[in-house]
């Protein structure tokens, strides 16, 4: 059964900063299972640790508050199963979260504030650092494949040869385009949060989060990054088509010259 939104958010203290973990841990989470409410348009939001709570997001990601190192392992741990394609060393970020009661909500120098604890601010929160964090895991992603481009315009110059390493360059730059599909289909960046159909109160929260940590300002760059590593990529294909084809042309004049002087051979008398 599912904590009430009291009875989550009564877990967590007023009356201190509450330390907040964005990780991500892989290419999807499972959440087949999980005592999700039947209604609902936010983020799946359990207990964890003795006084905490998580926000779990299907593309990977999951928001830990107020854990303690010892708690975010233990969570983490029992979470792995649910994970797909782990990575091998998760992407994190972290923040501190305070009540600010009637001061402006947003980005502080001390961290996060916001207005109270209620369920639906700390899933805006939630939201922002998850997306942030997966944006972290992506254009670092990019960053190995940006680098590859050089190599293979070099590669481009040579009238000949190249063709193993270019191949081998074109599978990792494939790899990196499933990206796109991932960001786009999957984490949404540029999507207003469901949850605000719900809770429009907390929008401008979201906004000024939205702004702080640049969501889309960062996901039109990495959006650019892919397009010019999908150019490439059919450029270099397109290339290594047109290269088979010349080499089969002149296989066949080969074979046509061959054959006239065959010709040419059995009519002249020995």
């Amino acid at each position: 059964m599912v904590p009430k939104t009291n009875e989550l958010t009564a877990r967590l203290p007023a009356n201190q900063p509450l330390p907040v973990r964005a990780c991500f841990l892989g290419e999807r989470l499972n959440l087949r299972g999980l005592p999700e409410p039947a209604v609902t348009l936010g983020p799946l939001t359990l207990p964890a640790g003795a006084a905490g709570m998580a926000v779990l997001f299907r593309y990977g990601a999951v928001v830990l508050f107020n854990l303690s190192e010892a708690e975010q392992k233990a969570f983490l741990k029992e979470l792995r199963p649910r994970v797909e394609s782990p990575l091998r060393r998760m992407e994190t970020e972290d923040v501190q979260l305070h009540v600010t009661g009637k001061q402006p909500e947003g980005v502080t120098p001390e961290g996060i504030g916001i207005t109270d604890l209620a369920q639906a601010r700390l899933q805006i929160v939630a939201i922002a650092l998850a997306r942030s964090v997966a944006l972290a895991y992506y254009e670092n992603a990019m960053a190995g494949a940006f680098d590859l481009i050089e190599p293979l315009a070099r590669h481009l110059e040579k009238p000949r040869g190249g063709g193993r390493r270019m191949r081998e360059l074109l599978r990792h730059i494939g790899g990196t385009l499933l990206v796109q599909q991932r960001v786009i289909g999957r984490v949404e960046i540029q999507d207003k949060p469901d949850l605000l159909w719900e809770h429009p109160e907390v929008e401008r929260l979201y906004l000024q989060l939205e702004n702080e940590y640049e969501l889309r300002e960062r996901n039109t760059v990495l959006e650019r990054k892919l397009a010019l590593i999908n150019q490439t990529a059919e450029t270099v294909v397109n290339l290594m088509q047109n290269r088979s084809m010349l080499r089969v042309e002149w296989y066949i004049v080969i074979l046509i010259v061959v054959s006239v002087l065959l010709s040419l051979y059995t009519m002249v008398p020995h």
